[in-house]
Formats: structure tokens, sequence, C-alpha cells
């Protein structure tokens, strides 16, 4: 089972107009609502490619309703600590020429529904995944992430995490296995990280001496950089230039294709392809893409090389 946690849901209003002009009356010529959140947008594309899944977090208020008879119309499964005050956020997402984001702030969390959260690891052992995914709410420790790898420590659960800042900072000393990462997020956490790949590939080498032991760096296009616990780094070139139909959940996808691939024993050059491809897929899609756009991308992008 491949257990994911977002701190943060959202209820995603995606929303399409034809110009974008503050101050202004402008009119939508589409809009969607979908339950999101970076776990939850991971377990969405492992349940599109067919992995068992369960999304876990915090919800509130009637925005938290929704969200959950949103989610439950999408077939995952979910258990999700319920808050006595507070809303879920809503994100607003606004595709003109270019995409707009307008991110709420969500509900405080307490210490006892963070235990509760906690709790509900006890059972996970080595069959199963823990993805810790998204931004840390600010009333939260930003220890967080690594509380809740050491509730797993010793169990032979394999686990991924994709945050920024503190709380990726301070997971790293708990060894996770994969650490998913974006260039806006390397920069923060190296003071700047160079554009090249050998470049790149001595930034994650500096995230695996602070304990990481795999990292994935995706690259804007759909490329990526993995430096493995061992073993020589690979650099995968962004796919051909294609105009992103929205931006959202490609970094959440590369995390659920590069579980996948595992799962069934790709290779390392093939699970770093498969794991891209997802993302660009992503890129492509009006949401979160299904398995047949991920496997389309899948032929179309080329093999990773050997970095010098």
């Amino acid at each position: 089972m491949i257990y994911t946690v977002t701190l943060n849901p959202s209820l995603d209003y995606l929303v399409r107009t034809d110009a974008l002009r503050p101050g202004a009356l402008c009119r939508t010529r589409e809009e969607r609502l979908y339950p999101g959140g970076k776990g939850v947008n991971v377990s969405l594309v492992c349940a599109a490619l067919g992995l068992p899944t369960r999304a876990l977090g915090f919800i509130a208020g009637r925005t938290g309703a929704m969200f959950a008879s949103l989610l439950a119309d999408t077939g995952v499964e979910y258990d999700f600590c319920r808050l006595e005050r507070g809303m879920t956020r809503i994100n607003v997402k606004i595709s003109a020429h270019e995409q707009t984001g307008l991110n709420g702030a969500g509900p405080a969390i307490p210490a006892d529904a963070l235990e509760r959260l906690a709790d509900t690891l006890d059972t996970l052992g080595g069959d199963d995944w823990l993805v810790l995914s998204g931004s840390v709410p600010a009333d939260v420790p930003a220890d967080i992430y690594a509380r809740l790898l050491g509730r797993v420590r010793g169990r032979g659960v394999r686990t991924l995490v994709d945050a920024a800042g503190d709380a990726l900072k301070n997971a790293l000393p708990c060894a996770p296995d994969l650490v998913k990462l974006g260039l806006n997020e390397l920069d923060a956490l190296v003071g700047g990280a160079p554009r090249t790949p050998a470049g790149l590939a001595a930034c994650a080498r500096e995230l695996q001496a602070a304990g990481a032991r795999s990292v994935l760096i995706a690259l804007d296009g759909a490329g990526a950089v993995f430096v493995p616990a061992s073993g020589s780094a690979l650099y995968l070139a962004p796919a051909a230039a294609e105009d992103a139909a929205q931006p959202v959940g490609a970094g959440s996808a590369m995390s659920a294709g590069w579980i996948y691939a595992r799962t069934y024993g790709f290779s390392v050059p093939e699970t770093v392809r498969f794991a891209a491809a997802a993302a660009g897929a992503a890129a492509q899609a009006d949401w979160l893409p299904g398995r047949a756009a991920i496997e389309a991308a899948f032929r179309r992008i080329g093999q990773p090389e050997e970095i010098e």
C-alpha cells in the first residue's frame, strides 16, 4: 500500500479565462473543482496506475466535507483526521496566457491531531510506502516530517519526501529512501544550485551527506537528475518543449511514477525515465494524467545518460 500524507490538502479550483485583468471583471470560459494537495495528487496518480493507495492528512469544515466527497468519487481510499475548527483551504488556479495561483492558508492543526495522524502509521510494514509531500502549515512544527519518518523507522517501510525548507532539512537525517525536489527547493537548501547536470548532481550529494539515500531533482520540461545511494548519477534531458496545459501536479506525478516503476522492478534508468514521463504527461493534462498518457510519454522520452 502507498500511504500519502498531506498536512494541508485543498479544494483546487481551476479556472480558464481569455484574459486576466487585475481590477476588472473577468469572466471564465471553463471551471473545474478537484481534491488537491501534493500528497493527494500522488495518491490519485498512483491509483490511475493501478497501485493501492490511501491518503492521510487533515480536513475541516464544509470545504473539508466537499473535499472528502470529491476524493471518494475518484475511488482513492482515505483516512483524514477531521478537525473541529477552521476549513480546508481553497486553492485558485487561473489559466489565461499563463497560470496564476492563489493558495489558501488552511486550518490550524493542534498537537493532539498530529499525534492521531502519527498513530495511523503504526500499522505500516515492509510492503508499504510512506510519502510525505507538500508544505507544512505555519503552526505545525518544522520537524513534523522527521517525527513521522521516525515513527516508521526500522519496520522496512520505504519512504519518499517531497518538501521544502526546514521541513525537508529536518527530515534528511532520518534517511528517507528518496528525496524528490525541484530546482527552487534545491536552491533554497544549497544557496543557489548550478544548472549543469554535474553541478546538480554535486548538490544532490550534499543532501546525501546530510542523510538522504537517493535524490531525484525535477527539471523544467520533464527532465531529471538522479543520484542513487550507490552507483552512477544519471541525467535525463528534458523532453521536446511543448506548451504546458497547466503545471499543477507534475511533481506529484513524478513521485507516483517513481513508486510505480520501483514497485514493478524497473531498472534504475527506466525508473528515472518513467518518473519523468509521468511529470511530462501531467504538464500536458487538463488535471492529472491517466495511465495511457503516462505510458505514451514514456515511449517518447529518451534514455538517461550517466553524469561524468
